[in-house]
């Protein structure tokens, strides 16, 4: 009945899409200045002129064209604002049913008098679709209100997230995470867990790029994903409070506070938040390895204490130089823990288990992540800019765990006990220094850079057998595990017009990476020490058509560079529990990708992306056998990876207060590889995804939002085959206190099929994963306002966001 249900809103959010406009009119036009140049980003409002109330409002193109679609039948007049121009507007016309109706150029006067305070207010679509990203604006949607960051990724359009918390992007993995267009050097569990930390009312949107210009670095095969948080950057003093409270197997409560000072001078900012309360999951592994069937179940519960700052100041020198200063850091407190985990083990085709293994574990946490940078911008009124960053990062993970196993028989005899203690502290220091530098040449514009990157990883894992209540260090599964890497780019990036229909961008990016991993073991292994030096070049380049005002298409390349994670290259073993452990691998290679992307843009509205990508030395987690009943998970390079991708995008004005936004991704990928007898993977598979998101406006200040997600069946890690992965949530927003405030009201998950499959069939060992999250959840936040809204300025982004992914557990 559940999958019925949800079948039905599903078909139901998808069929709000589809349904036909027929007796829409539609207007477009141009609109110039009095010296008869195009005035893009100009703001155009049509109001009904009977009573003179806002119908739409459209912003114009580069071009300065606009398009309003979906209007009914009757007498309007437009207005039309922009900065440095006096209003403008048109004459009252008549719109006839079914018309499409073209207005001739509506001039803009220059306004000579000196722009002071202007009061600005506008709202952002949940999400906004160009010829080169998509971005998820979270203040638009209120069902993102009480999630976090890694959350709110699952619900992205074209994103999927696997069991092991590795995101993909259109059917790509190795996305590369930034956070405020810097890239983050942590990864694995310790990324998953700071994405959980970032709390939705901390966001202001989340940008997904497929196919990023030779400026960004080259790390990351499936292109990236960029969290943009929230910065008040209004003049005058502003600040903002948001408390929240989720309701599921247990409590959560989250909260924030913003503030900002501007004037003239000087900007200073700062913000805090915090996020409390337990998180339960499942998890079943069914295996059958050497004619023995082991059927584990595990109720796993992690209790985080989270709190997040960043504060800085910009400081106005004059018109053109600013110097600005930024600290932000996260304080992550956790205790992992499962509670009558077991193991049925018996042969196969037995009814009755011979033995069962009773596990459990607690595993203590602390986290902390401090950054710091300093800043130069110089921007002259020609177009000239030059920005210098300089960042240290400081990444600091201590870990203890305490892992009992007990066999019994099924009466409850005791065969065998093992207790394990291990301690895990890991030191990451991050140094970068950029500079970027763009001028206008002739029409375009010439952007040159270099970059400068360090980082020192210290991985110490101390193993402690535990006998009669004592603590024994066991050295031959004790190691430490050192890694440094130096990287060295620069690149040069040209833009420019090809007459009045055709653009062009073409640049090249040159990295050197120099790295040593070292191993410290009381048993040398060959792959004790790793070191590397190579030099790589990475060309993009985008051509773009604009044959008339309601067609776009750009066709872009580029190559790009995944790196492996730290961890993943330390080759010591890692006993996740009696029967799994997990070891890197030394020996990893870059994979490396070429990306051939066509997106065609209708009416500024419908996106439709065409791609094509092979990727060699694909790097993917396996789970390999070889000991009679354990497994173990590493990490190895495919042979490679050929992924063909369809994307189409587009949002609806149904009616005045009915609107929605549809995105499906599907793509084909093929993976192949032979790791010898038995391990052999050909696979090649056919995957979609589908995002839909219905906002119902019911009164002025009280919107009802619906939105769901459904991913096909499709691979993890190389071997896995899934299950389908969809759900459901559901939202209300009331405005309060003069629009200073609000609430949000969300329920999440609301049929309850948001759980993994997955089914393996490799190396000797067939394994059934699944489980589920807390993922149906009644979430409540209330938002207030203090202070102004006058018109915004920019503050600074930093030059750190390429280095802190890469941190793995």
């Amino acid at each position: 009945m559940k999958q019925l249900l949800t079948a039905l809103i599903i078909f139901l959010l998808v069929k709000g899409n589809c349904i036909a406009q027929n007796n829409s009119a539609s207007i477009s036009g141009k609109i110039i200045d009095d010296k008869g140049v195009t005035t893009p980003s100009a703001s155009v409002a049509l109001f009904t002129s009977k009573d003179s109330s806002l119908n739409k409002v459209a912003i114009t193109s580069n071009n300065g064209e606009f398009e309003m679609q979906g209007l009914k039948p009757g007498r309007y007049f437009l207005t039309v604002t922009s900065v440095g121009y006096k209003k403008g507007g048109s004459k009252s016309f008549e719109l006839k049913e079914a018309q499409s109706y073209f207005l001739a150029p509506i001039t803009l006067s220059t306004d000579h008098t000196k722009l002071t305070d202007v009061n600005v207010q506008t709202k952002k679509p949940m999400i906004e679709v160009t010829a080169d990203k998509i971005i998820f604006n979270v203040e638009g949607s209120i069902n993102a209100a009480g999630s976090n960051a890694f959350e709110l990724l699952q619900k992205s359009p074209g994103v999927t997230i696997d069991k092991d918390d590795n995101i993909s992007l259109k059917g790509k993995n190795g996305v590369r995470i930034y956070i405020d267009g810097k890239l983050s050097q942590i990864g694995g569990k310790d990324l998953s867990e700071f994405l959980r930390s970032i709390n939705s009312a901390d966001l202001e949107s989340i940008e997904m790029i497929s196919n990023p210009s030779a400026k960004y670095d080259a790390s990351g095969n499936a292109g990236i994903i960029d969290l943009r948080l929230k910065k008040n950057k209004n003049f005058g003093t502003n600040e903002s409070i948001t408390a929240g409270m989720a309701f599921a197997h247990s409590p959560k409560a989250n909260s924030s506070f913003n503030i900002n000072h501007r004037d003239k001078t000087i900007n200073i900012f700062g913000n805090y938040s915090n996020n409390f309360g337990q998180r339960r999951t499942f998890q079943n592994l069914y295996r059958i390895q050497n004619d023995t069937i082991y059927d584990q179940h595990t109720i796993n519960y992690s209790d985080p204490h989270i709190h997040n700052f960043k504060t800085g100041m910009d400081f106005f020198i004059n018109a053109k130089n600013t110097i600005g200063f930024i600290v932000n850091g996260n304080f992550n407190t956790v205790t992992y823990s499962n509670v009558d985990g077991y193991a049925l083990i018996m042969k196969n085709g037995s009814a009755a288990p011979q033995k069962i293994l009773y596990s459990s574990g607690v595993q203590n946490v602390e986290r902390s992540n401090l950054n710091y940078n300093i800043n130069y911008r110089y921007a002259n009124s020609k177009g000239t800019e030059l920005m210098i960053d300089g960042d240290m990062g400081r990444f600091r993970s201590k870990a203890n765990s305490l892992q009992p196993n007990f066999y019994r028989t099924p009466p409850g005899v005791l065969l065998d006990e093992k207790i394990y203690r291990n301690s895990t502290p890991t030191d990451i220091d991050i140094e970068t220094f950029k500079i970027d530098y763009e001028t206008p040449v002739n029409k375009g514009k010439l952007e040159v850079g270099a970059k400068y990157s360090n980082v020192k990883t210290k991985n110490i894992f101390d193993f402690f057998n535990v006998i009669s209540g004592v603590n024994i260090m066991d050295s031959s599964r004790s190691d430490k595990f050192n890694y440094t890497e130096n990287v060295n780019a620069g690149y040069i990036n040209f833009t420019n017009p090809l007459g009045k229909k055709w653009s062009m961008r073409a640049g090249v990016r040159m990295e050197n990476t120099i790295s040593e991993g070292d191993l410290i073991s009381n048993h040398p292994q060959p792959d004790d020490t790793v070191k590397r030096n190579y030099v790589d070049f990475f060309p993009s380049a985008a051509l773009t058509l604009t044959p008339n005002e309601k067609n776009s298409f750009n066709f872009s390349y580029s190559r790009r560079i995944d790196r492996p994670n730290y961890s993943d290259l330390n080759p010591f073993e890692d006993r996740i529990d009696e029967l799994t452990y997990q070891k890197g691998n030394a020996f990893l290679r870059p994979q490396y990708t070429n990306i051939f992307e066509f997106t065609h843009t209708y009416k500024s509205h419908f996106n439709t992306t065409l791609s094509y990508s092979h990727i060699k030395d694909f790097r993917t987690n396996i789970i390999d056998t070889t000991e009679i009943n354990r497994v173990f998970r590493t990490v190895k390079n495919l042979a490679s990876q050929d992924i063909f991708n369809f994307n189409f995008s587009a949002p609806f004005a149904i009616t005045k207060w009915w609107n929605t936004f549809f995105t499906v991704n599907a793509y084909n990928s093929f993976y192949k590889a032979d790791f010898g007898q038995n391990k052999k993977i050909d696979l090649n598979i056919f995957a979609y995804n589908f995002f839909a998101q219905q906002t119902f406006t019911l009164t002025e200040g009280l919107i009802f939002e619906l939105s769901g997600f459904y991913n096909s069946p499709t691979i993890w890690g190389g071997t896995f085959k899934t299950d389908p992965f969809y759900n459901v949530d559901a939202g209300l927003q009331k405005v309060l206190f003069k629009k200073k405030g609000n609430i949000k009201i969300s329920y999440t998950d609301i049929f309850k099929t948001q759980k993994f499959r997955g089914i393996s069939d490799f190396g000797g060992a067939y394994l059934d994963i699944s489980g589920r999250g807390e993922s149906t959840q009644l979430r409540i936040n209330f938002t207030y306002r203090f202070g102004n809204n006058q018109v915004k300025a920019n503050q600074h982004k930093t030059g750190l966001e390429d280095e802190n992914k890469r941190i793995n557990n």
